[in-house]
């Protein structure tokens, strides 16, 4: 029996991508828009150690899985398919195989991947995780995601709009929200490269703080905020958000941060935002959740290890309760689970079109993660696997919202 046979079995009969393997065989319809190269039997190796989505990750992270042409058509063909089920008679097949070959498991893991150490949630060790993501190389997140470097959902005025003006309508919904007027006092959170900070400064006239854990965006945010002649109104520095001194924000936005936070730590999270705030100050939460409290909470063995180490995703009932329960008023909630697959298809033809220089950039092994990353997680939120929710609350003064009767923005 060939490799590409065996692949099928571990994989599923009835996947509709067709399969080619190093010795010659081949399964599945050809004419595909995506094929999938079996080019050494570690990948066999890789799943037979791991079953399930680590294992294939691990075998395509490392080189002995390829997947040609379109990835998000590739892995669309997976629907119904577990890996976890392997039988103990297909496992004693694969042994003899890999035998064959004088290989057996556990193989070698990927450089790239990682276990962070210390307490979780810990100020070190988050400061850790998010060094292993956001300070891959400023210029490879460039090619990514464009001009705007804004790392979180867009918001798109039409289908076919463009990512550069779904960003810009994002952090302009966040702006309107939030009620920003010249003068107003902000702070965000998990900033990332300054976008929303130089937003608000930019076009509200606010004296925006932006806070970030990884130190490469900060140095970009500076640059870029000088150099658009903004430093009497934003200021991105490398700091946790627990450690802010200042208080009396007008307004906080915390803009994809509530996914490194994790379910023990929210109310001491929602409370902290809460002291930073006037009364009347808005917050504005951004963020990935699950769909329903069904869910664990935690993320996927590849996601945990290669893309976010830590993220924990939380059903919106959840952190609107959380909200409530420790001193916000919630007055606005809506998900915006479709516009996040689109800017996961626009980051998708980003890396597509700079693949060559994106490998150059930050090797082969991390490209390739960020490859099966962004398009399996565009397939996420096309099946209500995952959502994005945007919860407005307000700290009362007194009773008083200080909200308009009806949105404003």
């Amino acid at each position: 029996m060939g490799w590409a046979h065996v692949i099928t079995r571990v994989l599923g009969e009835d996947i509709p991508v067709e399969i080619r393997a190093f010795d010659g065989s081949r399964t599945g319809p050809q004419g595909c828009p995506s094929r999938i190269e079996i080019k050494s039997p570690l990948a066999l190796a890789h799943l037979a150690s791991s079953p399930g989505e680590l294992g294939l990750a691990r075998a395509y992270v490392s080189g002995a899985i390829d997947v040609h042409g379109d990835m998000y058509a590739a892995l669309s063909g997976f629907g119904s398919v577990t890996l976890h089920g392997i039988s103990p008679q297909l496992r004693r097949e694969l042994a003899v195989k890999l035998l064959g070959q004088r290989l057996w498991w556990p193989v070698r893991v990927p450089d790239v991947e990682h276990r962070p150490h210390g307490w979780r949630h810990s100020k070190d060790r988050d400061s850790e995780v998010i060094s292993h993501h956001y300070d891959v190389s400023n210029r490879f997140y460039e090619w990514v995601l464009g001009p705007s470097m804004a790392y979180t959902c867009a918001v798109y005025p039409e289908q076919d709009a463009s990512l550069e003006r779904a960003q810009e309508a994002k952090h302009d919904l966040v702006a309107r929200k939030l009620g920003l007027t010249s003068g107003m006092r902000l702070l965000d959170i998990g900033c990332g490269w300054g976008g929303m900070v130089m937003h608000a400064a930019e076009q509200y006239g606010v004296r925006a703080l932006g806070v970030t854990l990884s130190r490469r965006q900060a140095q970009w945010a500076q640059k870029t905020i000088a150099e658009r002649g903004l430093a009497d109104l934003a200021e991105v520095r490398h700091l946790d958000y627990r450690d802010v001194a200042e208080t009396e924000f007008d307004a906080i936005a915390s803009i994809g941060l509530t996914e490194h936070i994790g379910q023990s730590q929210l109310p001491a999270y929602f409370s902290a935002l809460h002291d930073k705030l006037r009364p009347g100050g808005r917050l504005l939460n951004h963020c990935i959740t699950r769909p329903d409290g069904s869910h664990g909470n935690r993320a996927g063995k590849f996601i945990s290890r290669y893309v976010f180490p830590d993220g924990e995703l939380e059903p919106v009932g959840e952190l609107v309760s959380v909200m409530n329960d420790h001193g916000f008023e919630v007055r606005h909630e809506e998900n915006l689970r479709e516009h996040y697959a689109l800017t996961l298809r626009d980051w998708c033809r980003n890396l597509d079109a700079n693949w060559s220089r994106a490998v150059r950039e930050v090797g082969p092994q991390r490209a390739r993660v960020w490859r099966l990353y962004m398009a399996a997680c565009r397939l996420g939120f096309e099946r209500d696997m995952v959502q994005l929710h945007q919860v407005l609350g307000v700290r009362l003064a007194d009773t008083d919202a200080r909200m308009p009767l009806r949105p404003d923005w």
